[in-house]
């Protein structure tokens, strides 16, 4: 590791009394920070994906109320900046979750609220910290692991979750490197899984997203590690598009597939988990015409996941009770 300050992608400026956002649409290119003030700004940053990743986004939304409040917002204004911000991204579990502890407080007065925020954070990244640890002993040494999209400081408060994994495996002298898919269509694997292990010094190599299973087949991938939008109560998880695809190569291949994700990203509630790709550098790449279809998401079936690594524990099967009985 470097010894670079550790990588916080969502701060609250109390000099300025606004939510700090590092504006991961530039990356890795530039390193830009935005100041932005209340749920308006945030909401839409969120949609604009300046700031993403399903813990990230829950820290953000928890900063913008508090400064709303700090602004002296009503009651009833509170409670339509916080539809606004679950509305910027229903897909993500842990902002309409972030947000529903916010509310919780708001008749509790301005301090309270960025106390509360301020502990939405802190606890993000000690639940990162803690899926680490928990998960580097699942990790052989000298493993070269997959990983897809960007699960890491920048889509938590900070360390990671599947990142976190790593990172905890390399600090623990296990000398692993990882392969990062691009994961298209914003290339959040080129542009931020790369820049940020290469920033604290893990080896990374990327790769598109069609070569892992001949990686597999020559015996290249030990692992795949990666996050969660949300997880089911049967252990199916939503995740970016092209996790599936992953974890069926990993079946084929008798590969670990784990996912790393913090409590607040397992929604109980939810039984089971039953944009265009037409341009690429600013240029067309099929014919005037042509369809293309761009889902977001995919759904994992529990069955392909070797194990669920969250703060509270490890799910490592069958999903459904280990989860209820880590609840």
């Amino acid at each position: 590791m470097t010894d670079r300050e550790p990588l916080r992608p969502v701060l609250y400026d109390e000099q300025a009394d606004a939510v700090r956002l590092l504006d991961q649409r530039l990356l890795p290119d530039e390193e830009r920070w935005l100041s932005l003030g209340g749920a308006a700004e945030v909401a839409e940053a969120i949609r604009a994906l300046a700031v993403r990743g399903a813990p990230a986004i829950g820290v953000a939304a928890a900063y913008a109320l508090a400064c709303e409040a700090r602004w002296g917002a009503s009651r009833e204004l509170l409670d339509r900046a916080a539809e606004r911000l679950v509305r910027a991204r229903p897909t993500a579990v842990n902002l309409a979750w972030a947000v529903r502890r916010m509310a919780a407080r708001f008749d509790e007065g301005a301090g309270r609220l960025l106390a509360e925020a301020h502990a939405i954070r802190d606890e993000d990244e000690a639940a990162c910290r803690r899926i680490g640890a928990l998960g580097a002993p699942l990790i052989a040494q000298g493993a070269r692991i997959l990983t897809h999209c960007n699960a890491g400081a920048l889509a938590t408060a900070g360390y990671g979750t599947a990142l976190g994994v790593v990172r905890a495996a390399f600090e623990a002298g296990k000398g692993v490197s990882v392969f990062a898919d691009e994961t298209r269509p914003f290339l959040q694997g080129a542009r931020l899984t790369a820049w940020e292990l290469h920033r604290d010094g893990i080896p990374v190599t990327l790769l598109t997203d069609g070569m892992a299973g001949w990686l597999m087949q020559r015996g290249e991938i030990g692992c795949v590690v990666v996050g969660a939008d949300r997880i089911a109560a049967n252990g199916d998880v939503a995740n970016k598009i092209g996790t599936y695809g992953l974890a069926v190569l990993a079946r084929c291949h008798r590969l670990p597939f784990y996912v790393a994700a913090p409590w607040s990203t397992i929604d109980l509630a939810t039984p089971s988990g039953s944009e265009e790709v037409v341009m690429l550098g600013g240029k067309r790449i099929v014919p005037a015409g042509v369809e293309a279809r761009y889902p977001a998401f995919d759904v994992t079936p529990a069955a392909l996941v070797t194990a669920i690594i969250t703060e509270r524990g490890i799910s490592s099967g069958p999903h459904p009770q280990t989860l209820a009985a880590l609840a």
